[in-house]
Protein backbone atom coordinates (compact mmCIF):
# COMPACT_ATOMS: atom_id res chain seq x y z
CA UNK A 1 0.00 0.00 0.00
CA UNK A 2 1.67 3.20 -1.15
CA UNK A 3 1.21 6.69 0.25
CA UNK A 4 -0.63 7.88 -2.84
CA UNK A 5 -3.21 5.12 -2.46
CA UNK A 6 -3.82 6.04 1.19
CA UNK A 7 -4.15 9.74 0.31
CA UNK A 8 -6.62 8.88 -2.45
CA UNK A 9 -8.66 6.82 0.02
CA UNK A 10 -8.67 9.67 2.54
CA UNK A 11 -9.83 12.17 -0.09
CA UNK A 12 -12.61 9.83 -1.21
CA UNK A 13 -13.81 9.33 2.38
CA UNK A 14 -13.78 13.09 3.05
CA UNK A 15 -15.63 13.82 -0.21
CA UNK A 16 -18.19 11.16 0.73
CA UNK A 17 -18.65 12.82 4.12
CA UNK A 18 -19.05 16.27 2.51
CA UNK A 19 -21.83 15.06 0.20
CA UNK A 20 -23.69 13.26 2.96
CA UNK A 21 -23.23 16.18 5.37
CA UNK A 22 -24.77 18.55 2.84
CA UNK A 23 -27.73 16.21 2.24
CA UNK A 24 -28.96 16.22 5.85
CA UNK A 25 -30.01 19.92 6.11
CA UNK A 26 -31.52 19.67 2.63
CA UNK A 27 -33.58 16.66 3.73
CA UNK A 28 -34.68 18.66 6.78
CA UNK A 29 -35.93 21.42 4.45
CA UNK A 30 -37.94 18.90 2.45
CA UNK A 31 -39.50 17.50 5.63
CA UNK A 32 -40.37 21.06 6.64
CA UNK A 33 -42.20 21.40 3.32
CA UNK A 34 -44.57 18.61 4.34
CA UNK A 35 -42.98 15.55 2.66
CA UNK A 36 -43.74 12.31 4.55
CA UNK A 37 -40.56 10.95 6.23
CA UNK A 38 -41.02 7.40 4.97
CA UNK A 39 -41.81 8.66 1.47
CA UNK A 40 -38.74 10.93 1.52
CA UNK A 41 -36.50 7.99 2.43
CA UNK A 42 -37.81 6.22 -0.67
CA UNK A 43 -37.34 9.25 -2.94
CA UNK A 44 -33.76 9.80 -1.73
CA UNK A 45 -32.74 6.25 -2.54
CA UNK A 46 -34.64 6.17 -5.83
CA UNK A 47 -32.71 9.29 -6.86
CA UNK A 48 -29.52 7.51 -5.89
CA UNK A 49 -30.36 4.20 -7.58
CA UNK A 50 -31.85 5.43 -10.85
CA UNK A 51 -29.28 8.23 -11.18
CA UNK A 52 -26.35 5.83 -10.87
CA UNK A 53 -28.06 3.25 -13.11
CA UNK A 54 -28.42 5.95 -15.78
CA UNK A 55 -24.76 6.84 -15.30
CA UNK A 56 -23.77 3.20 -15.80
CA UNK A 57 -25.95 2.93 -18.91
CA UNK A 58 -24.41 6.09 -20.33
CA UNK A 59 -20.95 4.66 -19.71
CA UNK A 60 -21.88 1.50 -21.61
CA UNK A 61 -23.47 3.37 -24.54
CA UNK A 62 -20.40 5.59 -24.81
CA UNK A 63 -18.24 2.48 -25.16
CA UNK A 64 -16.24 3.22 -22.01
CA UNK A 65 -14.66 -0.01 -20.75
CA UNK A 66 -15.70 -0.98 -17.25
CA UNK A 67 -12.58 -2.01 -15.33
CA UNK A 68 -14.46 -3.00 -12.16
CA UNK A 69 -15.34 -6.54 -11.07
CA UNK A 70 -19.08 -7.33 -11.29
CA UNK A 71 -21.15 -8.63 -8.40
CA UNK A 72 -21.39 -12.41 -8.27
CA UNK A 73 -24.07 -14.78 -6.98
CA UNK A 74 -22.14 -15.31 -3.74
CA UNK A 75 -22.45 -11.56 -3.06
CA UNK A 76 -26.27 -11.57 -3.07
CA UNK A 77 -26.79 -12.41 0.66
CA UNK A 78 -24.40 -9.62 1.70
CA UNK A 79 -26.10 -7.19 -0.69
CA UNK A 80 -29.54 -8.10 0.71
CA UNK A 81 -28.36 -7.38 4.27
CA UNK A 82 -26.85 -4.07 3.12
CA UNK A 83 -30.14 -3.04 1.48
CA UNK A 84 -32.13 -3.84 4.63
CA UNK A 85 -29.74 -2.22 7.11
CA UNK A 86 -28.43 0.78 5.18
CA UNK A 87 -31.04 1.27 2.48
CA UNK A 88 -34.25 0.75 4.42
CA UNK A 89 -33.76 0.89 8.19
CA UNK A 90 -31.12 3.66 8.22
CA UNK A 91 -32.81 6.34 6.07
CA UNK A 92 -36.28 5.60 7.43
CA UNK A 93 -35.14 6.01 11.05
CA UNK A 94 -33.25 9.19 10.14
CA UNK A 95 -36.27 10.75 8.41
CA UNK A 96 -38.52 9.84 11.36
CA UNK A 97 -35.98 11.33 13.77
CA UNK A 98 -35.46 14.53 11.75
CA UNK A 99 -39.22 15.12 11.70
CA UNK A 100 -39.28 15.63 15.50
CA UNK A 101 -35.70 16.52 16.44
CA UNK A 102 -34.03 19.97 16.30
CA UNK A 103 -31.35 20.28 13.62
CA UNK A 104 -28.62 20.95 16.20
CA UNK A 105 -29.48 17.78 18.10
CA UNK A 106 -29.61 15.76 14.90
CA UNK A 107 -26.12 17.00 13.96
CA UNK A 108 -24.80 15.85 17.33
CA UNK A 109 -26.50 12.47 17.18
CA UNK A 110 -25.30 11.68 13.66
CA UNK A 111 -21.80 11.33 15.05
CA UNK A 112 -22.85 8.03 16.57
CA UNK A 113 -22.42 6.50 13.09
CA UNK A 114 -18.65 7.02 13.07
CA UNK A 115 -18.28 5.47 16.52
CA UNK A 116 -20.61 2.60 15.63
CA UNK A 117 -18.67 1.90 12.42
CA UNK A 118 -15.31 1.90 14.17
CA UNK A 119 -16.52 -0.10 17.16
CA UNK A 120 -18.04 -2.84 14.99
CA UNK A 121 -14.92 -2.98 12.80
CA UNK A 122 -12.69 -3.22 15.87
CA UNK A 123 -14.71 -5.53 18.13
CA UNK A 124 -16.57 -7.75 15.63
CA UNK A 125 -14.34 -7.87 12.53
CA UNK A 126 -11.05 -7.50 14.50
CA UNK A 127 -9.72 -4.72 12.30
CA UNK A 128 -6.55 -3.19 13.68
CA UNK A 129 -7.17 0.10 15.53
CA UNK A 130 -4.17 1.61 17.30
CA UNK A 131 -3.88 4.43 19.83
CA UNK A 132 -3.15 7.07 17.18
CA UNK A 133 -6.27 6.16 15.20
CA UNK A 134 -8.43 6.20 18.33
CA UNK A 135 -7.04 9.60 19.37
CA UNK A 136 -7.73 11.02 15.91
CA UNK A 137 -11.24 9.58 15.84
CA UNK A 138 -12.11 11.05 19.23
CA UNK A 139 -10.64 14.43 18.20
CA UNK A 140 -12.95 14.40 15.15
CA UNK A 141 -15.87 13.37 17.37
CA UNK A 142 -15.08 16.09 19.92
CA UNK A 143 -15.03 18.67 17.13
CA UNK A 144 -18.39 17.49 15.86
CA UNK A 145 -19.89 17.65 19.37
CA UNK A 146 -18.53 21.16 19.89
CA UNK A 147 -19.86 22.21 16.50
CA UNK A 148 -23.39 21.04 17.23
CA UNK A 149 -23.53 21.89 20.95
CA UNK A 150 -26.34 24.15 22.09
CA UNK A 151 -26.50 24.85 25.83
CA UNK A 152 -29.91 24.24 27.34
CA UNK A 153 -31.45 25.58 30.57
CA UNK A 154 -29.69 22.86 32.51
CA UNK A 155 -26.37 23.60 30.81
CA UNK A 156 -26.22 20.04 29.54
CA UNK A 157 -27.22 20.82 25.98
CA UNK A 158 -30.57 20.52 24.31
CA UNK A 159 -30.46 16.97 23.08
CA UNK A 160 -34.11 16.66 22.21
CA UNK A 161 -34.23 13.31 23.98
CA UNK A 162 -37.21 11.13 23.09
CA UNK A 163 -38.37 8.94 20.26
CA UNK A 164 -36.74 11.22 17.68
CA UNK A 165 -33.39 10.84 19.41
CA UNK A 166 -33.74 7.07 19.59
CA UNK A 167 -34.68 6.96 15.91
CA UNK A 168 -31.54 8.87 14.85
CA UNK A 169 -29.31 6.74 17.08
CA UNK A 170 -30.96 3.67 15.54
CA UNK A 171 -30.20 5.03 12.05
CA UNK A 172 -26.55 5.50 12.99
CA UNK A 173 -26.30 1.94 14.30
CA UNK A 174 -27.95 0.61 11.13
CA UNK A 175 -25.43 2.53 9.00
CA UNK A 176 -22.57 1.31 11.19
CA UNK A 177 -23.64 -2.27 10.41
CA UNK A 178 -24.11 -1.31 6.75
CA UNK A 179 -20.59 0.18 6.49
CA UNK A 180 -18.99 -2.96 7.88
CA UNK A 181 -21.04 -5.28 5.67
CA UNK A 182 -20.22 -3.15 2.62
CA UNK A 183 -16.54 -3.90 3.21
CA UNK A 184 -17.35 -7.48 2.17
CA UNK A 185 -18.32 -6.18 -1.29
CA UNK A 186 -15.77 -3.38 -1.64
CA UNK A 187 -13.83 -5.31 -4.30
CA UNK A 188 -16.84 -5.22 -6.66
CA UNK A 189 -18.12 -2.39 -8.87
CA UNK A 190 -19.24 0.39 -6.47
CA UNK A 191 -21.58 1.86 -9.10
CA UNK A 192 -23.38 -1.47 -9.44
CA UNK A 193 -23.58 -1.97 -5.66
CA UNK A 194 -24.98 1.50 -5.01
CA UNK A 195 -27.43 1.45 -7.94
CA UNK A 196 -28.94 -1.89 -6.88
CA UNK A 197 -29.10 -0.78 -3.25
CA UNK A 198 -30.75 2.51 -4.20
CA UNK A 199 -33.40 1.03 -6.48
CA UNK A 200 -34.25 -1.87 -4.13
CA UNK A 201 -34.42 0.30 -1.00
CA UNK A 202 -36.16 3.15 -2.80
CA UNK A 203 -38.92 0.99 -4.27
CA UNK A 204 -39.50 -0.79 -0.95
CA UNK A 205 -39.66 2.41 1.13
CA UNK A 206 -41.85 4.18 -1.44
CA UNK A 207 -44.29 1.26 -1.63
CA UNK A 208 -44.53 1.04 2.16
CA UNK A 209 -45.10 4.80 2.47
CA UNK A 210 -47.82 4.85 -0.20
CA UNK A 211 -49.39 1.75 1.35
CA UNK A 212 -49.79 3.56 4.67
CA UNK A 213 -51.51 6.54 3.05
CA UNK A 214 -48.69 8.95 2.19
CA UNK A 215 -49.14 11.18 -0.86
CA UNK A 216 -46.56 12.09 -3.45
CA UNK A 217 -45.28 15.68 -3.09
CA UNK A 218 -45.11 18.21 -5.92
CA UNK A 219 -42.99 17.34 -8.99
CA UNK A 220 -40.49 20.01 -7.92
CA UNK A 221 -40.06 18.45 -4.48
CA UNK A 222 -39.65 15.01 -6.05
CA UNK A 223 -36.93 16.26 -8.41
CA UNK A 224 -35.12 18.03 -5.55
CA UNK A 225 -35.32 14.89 -3.38
CA UNK A 226 -33.99 12.79 -6.26
CA UNK A 227 -31.03 15.15 -6.78
CA UNK A 228 -30.25 15.21 -3.05
CA UNK A 229 -30.38 11.41 -3.00
CA UNK A 230 -28.18 11.07 -6.09
CA UNK A 231 -25.35 13.13 -4.64
CA UNK A 232 -25.83 12.70 -0.87
CA UNK A 233 -26.57 8.97 -0.90
CA UNK A 234 -25.48 7.68 -4.32
CA UNK A 235 -22.24 9.42 -5.25
CA UNK A 236 -21.37 9.59 -1.55
CA UNK A 237 -21.67 5.81 -1.15
CA UNK A 238 -19.67 5.11 -4.33
CA UNK A 239 -16.84 7.20 -2.90
CA UNK A 240 -17.14 5.50 0.49
CA UNK A 241 -16.89 2.01 -1.07
CA UNK A 242 -13.74 3.09 -2.92
CA UNK A 243 -12.34 4.49 0.33
CA UNK A 244 -12.98 1.13 2.05
CA UNK A 245 -10.64 -0.54 -0.44
CA UNK A 246 -7.75 1.71 0.51
CA UNK A 247 -8.33 2.36 4.22
CA UNK A 248 -10.45 -0.37 5.78
CA UNK A 249 -13.71 0.25 7.63
CA UNK A 250 -12.49 1.87 10.86
CA UNK A 251 -10.36 4.52 9.15
CA UNK A 252 -12.88 5.29 6.42
CA UNK A 253 -15.58 5.58 9.10
CA UNK A 254 -13.44 7.98 11.11
CA UNK A 255 -12.95 10.26 8.10
CA UNK A 256 -16.70 10.05 7.43
CA UNK A 257 -17.31 11.44 10.95
CA UNK A 258 -16.36 14.86 9.54
CA UNK A 259 -19.73 14.99 7.72
CA UNK A 260 -21.41 17.41 10.21
CA UNK A 261 -18.39 19.75 10.10
CA UNK A 262 -18.21 19.73 6.30
CA UNK A 263 -21.95 20.32 6.06
CA UNK A 264 -21.65 23.29 8.43
CA UNK A 265 -18.71 24.67 6.43
CA UNK A 266 -20.87 24.52 3.31
CA UNK A 267 -23.62 26.41 5.16
CA UNK A 268 -21.15 29.19 6.00
CA UNK A 269 -20.36 29.62 2.32
CA UNK A 270 -23.88 29.30 0.94
CA UNK A 271 -25.99 30.99 3.60
CA UNK A 272 -23.40 33.48 4.91
CA UNK A 273 -23.74 32.30 8.49
CA UNK A 274 -21.32 33.89 11.01
CA UNK A 275 -17.91 32.33 11.67
CA UNK A 276 -17.95 31.72 15.42
CA UNK A 277 -15.36 30.71 18.00
CA UNK A 278 -17.29 27.46 18.33
CA UNK A 279 -16.79 26.72 14.64
CA UNK A 280 -13.11 27.67 14.86
CA UNK A 281 -12.57 25.32 17.82
CA UNK A 282 -14.34 22.49 16.00
CA UNK A 283 -12.17 23.14 12.93
CA UNK A 284 -8.98 22.82 15.00
CA UNK A 285 -10.09 19.58 16.68
CA UNK A 286 -11.24 17.96 13.45
CA UNK A 287 -8.19 19.15 11.56
CA UNK A 288 -5.97 17.62 14.25
CA UNK A 289 -7.87 14.32 14.05
CA UNK A 290 -7.63 14.15 10.27
CA UNK A 291 -3.90 14.98 10.43
CA UNK A 292 -3.30 12.13 12.90
CA UNK A 293 -4.89 9.74 10.42
CA UNK A 294 -3.10 11.11 7.37
CA UNK A 295 0.27 10.97 9.17
CA UNK A 296 -0.30 7.42 10.44
CA UNK A 297 2.36 4.91 9.41
CA UNK A 298 1.54 1.28 10.10
CA UNK A 299 4.63 -0.72 9.18
CA UNK A 300 5.56 -4.24 10.32
CA UNK A 301 6.46 -7.62 8.89
CA UNK A 302 3.31 -9.47 7.96
CA UNK A 303 2.30 -12.64 6.14
CA UNK A 304 -0.13 -12.88 3.23
CA UNK A 305 -2.04 -16.14 3.20
CA UNK A 306 -2.90 -17.65 -0.21
CA UNK A 307 -5.91 -15.72 -1.53
CA UNK A 308 -8.10 -15.92 -4.60
CA UNK A 309 -10.46 -13.07 -5.44
CA UNK A 310 -11.62 -10.65 -8.14
CA UNK A 311 -11.22 -6.88 -8.19
CA UNK A 312 -9.85 -3.93 -10.16
CA UNK A 313 -6.03 -3.94 -10.05
CA UNK A 314 -2.75 -3.16 -11.74
CA UNK A 315 0.33 -5.37 -11.65
CA UNK A 316 1.99 -3.99 -8.53
CA UNK A 317 3.97 -5.85 -5.87
CA UNK A 318 0.84 -7.70 -4.74
CA UNK A 319 -0.33 -8.66 -8.23
CA UNK A 320 2.32 -10.73 -9.96
CA UNK A 321 0.27 -13.44 -11.65
CA UNK A 322 -0.22 -15.13 -15.01
CA UNK A 323 -3.18 -14.43 -17.27
CA UNK A 324 -5.54 -16.75 -19.09
CA UNK A 325 -6.27 -16.06 -22.78
CA UNK A 326 -9.75 -14.66 -22.00
CA UNK A 327 -8.60 -12.27 -19.23
CA UNK A 328 -9.11 -8.60 -20.16
CA UNK A 329 -6.14 -6.77 -21.70
CA UNK A 330 -4.63 -3.49 -20.51
CA UNK A 331 -4.42 -2.03 -17.00
CA UNK A 332 -6.26 -1.50 -14.78
CA UNK A 333 -8.50 -4.51 -15.28
CA UNK A 334 -10.53 -6.97 -13.24
CA UNK A 335 -10.46 -10.76 -13.31
CA UNK A 336 -10.25 -13.60 -10.84
CA UNK A 337 -6.66 -14.14 -9.75
CA UNK A 338 -4.71 -15.95 -7.06
CA UNK A 339 -2.19 -14.51 -4.61
CA UNK A 340 0.58 -16.82 -3.47
CA UNK A 341 1.71 -16.81 0.16
CA UNK A 342 4.11 -13.96 0.87
CA UNK A 343 5.88 -12.44 3.84
CA UNK A 344 7.33 -8.92 3.72
CA UNK A 345 7.38 -5.58 5.50
CA UNK A 346 6.03 -2.24 4.26
CA UNK A 347 3.62 0.53 5.26
CA UNK A 348 0.01 -0.58 4.82
CA UNK A 349 -3.58 -0.12 5.94
CA UNK A 350 -6.30 -2.81 6.28
CA UNK A 351 -7.16 -2.69 2.57
CA UNK A 352 -8.26 -5.61 0.36
CA UNK A 353 -4.89 -7.35 0.77
CA UNK A 354 -3.99 -6.52 4.38
CA UNK A 355 -6.71 -7.92 6.62
CA UNK A 356 -4.46 -9.89 8.92
CA UNK A 357 -4.34 -10.32 12.66
CA UNK A 358 -2.10 -8.33 15.01
CA UNK A 359 -0.45 -9.15 18.31
CA UNK A 360 -2.36 -7.65 21.20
Amino acid sequence: MNTGSVSAGALMALASAALFGASTPLAKLLLGGGVDPWLLAGLLYLGSGFGLAALGLGRRLAGIRNTEAPLRRSDVPWLALIVVAGGMAGPLLLMLGLATTPASSAALLLNVEGLATMSIAWLVFRENVDRRLLTGAFAILAGAILLSWRAGPSGLGASGAGLGTLAIVGACLAWGVDNNLTRKLSSADPLQITAIKGVAAGVANLALALGRGAHLPSPTAMVVAGCVGFFGYGVSLVLFVLALRHLGTARAGAYFSTAPFLGAALSLALFKEPFTAQFAGASILMGFGVWLHLAERHDHEHAHEPLEHEHRHVHDAHHQHAHAPDDPPGEPHAHRHRHAAMRHSHAHHPDLHHRHGHAR
